[in-house]
């Protein structure tokens, strides 16, 4: 079996290029190792996003994609039947103004959306909307409708206009990270201090640890990404006072920092599948 490691772009992995990197180095040497002891020889090395071409031939790809031109070369290798971890139609999906999208109409719980900046009337979040976050100045906290309106006329001189505005919604905030082979973890990122922007604490305030039904963010959180038909997934939720939970983030092939070991087992479990997720 020939295997490439397409390696994502160092624009969107702030604060994580590293992690980022070990992540997709322990599921590749994992996947070779359980094809080696079923008696499959097997060879990976990686390719920087930027720089795969149609020439980068290959049975699996374990791909942190995001780049157009990498999801173009990705979609013809998946049409010959190649299998790619994650689609590059799941990476697609992952734009922020769609997941918002796909929430409100499938009534996946989250915050309160603002069409439009006249409707806001308390602390909101203006987040791109086109892609995810690659540093700390595209997901900004507004304290108010003058701080919105300041943050977008700022989006816009950098030439995004594509922006979701949402409810700041106070309580825990839970980071998750899911593989569609089982597996499913969540922590609280403040009681270990691994954040990536700090922003947790600026504007939730110390863990409470309000008691919460984790099954039920679970199953929430996978349906979601059925929806959205990606495999390898991360994000946040915020677990108000009274134990609703939010989900505030979605994101394709996180760095698994928490739980690598066991993230890189269930991608080498994946990747011995035949199919994506089916739609539901």
């Amino acid at each position: 079996m020939k295997l490439i490691a397409v390696r994502r772009d160092e624009r969107f992995s702030p604060n994580s290029v590293e992690k980022d990197r070990l992540i997709l180095e322990a599921a590749c040497m994992k996947t070779c190792r359980q094809a080696e002891e079923q008696g499959e020889p097997c060879a990976w090395r990686w390719v920087d996003e930027a720089e795969l071409t149609i020439n980068d031939k290959a049975d699996l790809y374990l791909s942190m994609a995001r780049l157009p031109e990498a999801l173009q070369v990705l979609e013809g290798f998946e049409q010959q039947g190649r299998r790619i971890i994650n689609s590059p139609q799941g990476v697609k999906n992952c734009r922020r103004s769609h997941i918002e999208r796909v929430m409100r109409e499938n009534e996946v719980p989250a915050p309160l959306a603002y069409c439009e900046e006249q409707d806001v009337d308390a602390p909101c979040w203006l987040k791109r909307g086109d892609t995810a976050a690659q540093s700390k100045d595209d997901v900004v906290f507004c304290k108010d409708k003058a701080a919105l309106q300041q943050a977008i006329k700022i989006f816009k001189q950098r030439g995004i206009d594509d922006y979701v505005v949402s409810q700041h919604v106070e309580g825990d905030v839970v980071k998750f990270y899911g593989v569609n082979a089982g597996f499913f973890r969540y922590f609280y990122p403040t009681d270990d201090g691994q954040t990536k922007f700090d922003d947790e604490k600026a504007h939730n305030g110390p863990t409470h640890h309000y008691p919460f039904d984790a099954a039920r963010l679970q199953s929430e959180v996978e349906r979601l990404a059925r929806l959205l038909q990606v495999e390898v997934y991360g994000g946040d939720a915020i677990v108000d006072s009274e134990g609703r939970f939010y989900i505030i983030d979605f994101n394709d092939w996180p760095s698994f920092s928490r739980c690598r070991d066991e993230a890189s087992t269930a991608i080498s479990i994946l990747s011995k599948s035949d199919s994506a997720l089916p739609l539901s």
